[in-house]
């Protein structure tokens, strides 16, 4: 959930009331947002860099809001938004319509995309705000949006990239190319010289805003570029935009152009970007339309959409589902109440709702069925039981977990709860085997080493436990029964689940014979008998590099391999920082449902 933060005195300013904090916090409620933390820009200053008395001295006592916003209003994501949404949800202002027009001349800027674009970025949306007023306050608000939504829905630049640029120190038509790195020159924002793109990725690697987006292209072997009519480079998406271009209190005409992966991301962007700003133009809300045409097959699209579109729903749908019994009138007086201008229809059924270019929020008829209910308020919905009788009932693989923890914590063993991610070196090097042989999910982006892969197996978390207690007596008897999860292309997600028992001896002999006893104990459980005749239990030896050579087997429930047990390879051990013999046992517990 996003978090935005808004000067209280322009928020008030901008609503043309005065609130106390706690009324605010109220409001915010009502609305469905959440009042997080009422600081000033030198407090928050100080938790960033610590209580450094030269770095917060120019900061300000200004008070500052700290607001939640739901990630999927992008229209709240700045004060302009969030205002304009409490301005309306409080009755004191109507939304408006967005517009957008041709220049009265027709002669539309236009932005060109060469087909080359398609190795890296092969999207491009473009328009123009005309007769702008910039503040220094309008203009961090417009900087501010940029990065809440590259954080947000362009996913950190890698779906849509934004670019913005004074338009009067540019000449169209504009053109999206890509090109040789090391013929890429321009003198990037902020820069007083040229540097080619390479020279740039070196410079920016340094950085700590933008090296975070340098992977993105970094490996390519040519990256985008937007350049105008005289070559003039507007930007290098998604890293940086040109200096020649960027804005100034004195910009008066903005130019803005996205380059996405994702076409749709793109617009929704483009539409929050010059729906939230264009009341700044001399002619409120109305936005000058762009020209992007593809060269590949001539193409031609206008943008900004700015689509207004309607949808239909039941006012008996909404009752029930909400759990309230409202008129269609008051149901449609809600919902404008929330930015979606509605109106009854065939008699008072139903209600047809308008979902103008800020909501795109708005998917299917549940989310107008949340803004009823935010509307009506949550706290008034009364709580009632269920008409139907419904009787619950555990999992079957849930409760053979359960009966299975409390037999073993019975036979001496300690329950342990590990992490379900992981470094790649836990499933792998560690355990002395090939990770692409390990089947492991891998985190697109991982925080931190720890945590870069969902675990496959439960030996590496009891390890690192065991690792983590070497000072208590010995012996260490560990177990768990958790989930492992591995990739399969037959499910929708690419992966699943496998719920596994594992359990440890750690002590200064291997005790194989502990183990080998837990195992008995736990089929003698489940009245799975000891047979070599494929109709029982039994263990048949194997090599596997995790275990000592000669001291692993399989373990074979009706000619089915269900896990491995055996003496841990002292290499393991060692990787693991542990000192003394380990015998160990891991099972898939799901055969026996």
């Amino acid at each position: 959930m996003p978090t935005i933060s808004v000067k209280k005195h322009l928020l008030f300013e901008a609503l043309s009331k005065t609130y106390t904090d706690d009324e605010f916090a109220d409001l915010c409620f009502d609305y469905g947002l959440e009042l997080d933390e009422v600081t000033s820009e030198k407090e928050m200053l100080a938790k960033e860099q610590g209580e450094n008395k030269a770095s917060t001295s120019l900061a300000s006592d200004i008070i500052i809001y700290r607001i939640d916003i739901p990630a999927n209003r992008y229209d709240l994501l700045c004060l302009e938004g969030l205002a304009r949404g409490l301005l309306i949800f409080l009755k004191k202002a109507e939304a408006p319509r967005y517009k957008a027009l041709p220049p009265p001349d027709g002669q539309m800027q236009r932005l060109y995309i060469k087909p080359a674009t398609k190795q890296v970025r092969p999207h491009a949306v473009a328009a123009i705000l005309r007769n702008v007023t910039i503040t220094k306050e309008v203009y961090d608000s417009f900087i501010d949006l940029q990065d809440k939504l590259h954080q947000n829905i362009c996913r950190k630049r890698s779906l849509v990239a934004i670019g913005t640029h004074d338009l009067d120190t540019i000449t169209g038509p504009f053109y999206f190319d890509v090109q040789d790195p090391e013929k890429i020159k321009f003198c990037p924002l902020n820069q007083a010289i040229e540097f080619t793109a390479a020279a740039q990725m070196e410079l920016f690697s340094h950085d700590s805003h933008l090296r975070h987006y340098l992977p993105i292209i970094r490996d390519k072997p040519v990256y985008p570029v937007i350049y105008d009519s005289n070559n003039i480079v507007l930007s290098m998406p998604p890293i940086i935009n040109g200096d020649h271009s960027k804005l100034t209190l004195e910009t008066k005409n903005v130019f803005i152009e996205c380059t996405a992966t994702d076409l749709t991301k793109a617009k929704i962007v483009l539409d929050t970007l010059v729906t939230m700003f264009s009341q700044y133009c001399d002619n409120k809300f109305q936005v000058e339309s762009v020209e992007v045409i593809y060269e590949e097959d001539g193409k031609s699209c206008i943008y900004p959409e700015l689509k207004y579109r309607h949808e239909v729903i039941s006012a008996d749908l909404i009752n029930r589902q909400i759990g309230i019994n409202e008129t269609a009138e008051d149901i449609a007086s809600l919902l404008t109440k929330m930015c979606l201008a509605s109106e009854v229809v065939e008699g008072g059924k139903k209600v047809k709702v308008e979902v103008p270019p800020t909501r795109a929020d708005v998917i299917h008829a549940c989310d107008i069925v949340e803004d009823v209910a935010i509307a009506y308020s949550y706290n008034r919905i009364v709580e009632r039981i269920p008409n139907t009788n419904t009787v619950s009932v555990q999992y079957p693989i849930n409760k053979l977990s359960d009966l299975l923890r409390q037999e073993i914590a019975a036979s001496g063993f300690t329950e342990a709860l590990t992490f379900a991610l992981c470094s790649r070196d836990d499933i792998s090097v560690k355990l002395r085997k090939d990770l692409k042989d390990t089947k492991a999910v891998h985190i697109g982006n991982p925080k931190t080493l720890e945590f870069q892969v969902a675990r496959t197996t439960l030996l590496p978390g009891i390890l690192k436990t065991i690792a983590s207690n070497k000072n208590m007596p010995l012996p260490m008897k560990l177990f768990e029964i958790s989930d492992v999860i591995v990739k399969d292309s037959e499910k929708d997600v690419g992966a699943r689940n496998f719920r596994n028992f594992c359990a440890v001896n750690y002590n200064k002999l291997p005790d194989f014979e502990v183990i080998h006893g837990l195992l008995d104990r736990f089929m003698q459980l489940l009245e799975i008998p000891f047979s070599q005749n494929g109709k029982g239990y039994c263990i048949r030896a194997i090599d596997d590099p995790t275990f000592f050579k000669g001291r692993c087997a399989e373990i074979v429930v009706n000619e089915k391999p269900i896990g491995k047990l055996g003496v841990l390879h002292p290499e393991v051990l060692s990787k693991f920082d542990l000192s003394m013999p380990c015998s160990a046992l891991e099972i898939n517990i799901e055969p026996f449902l």
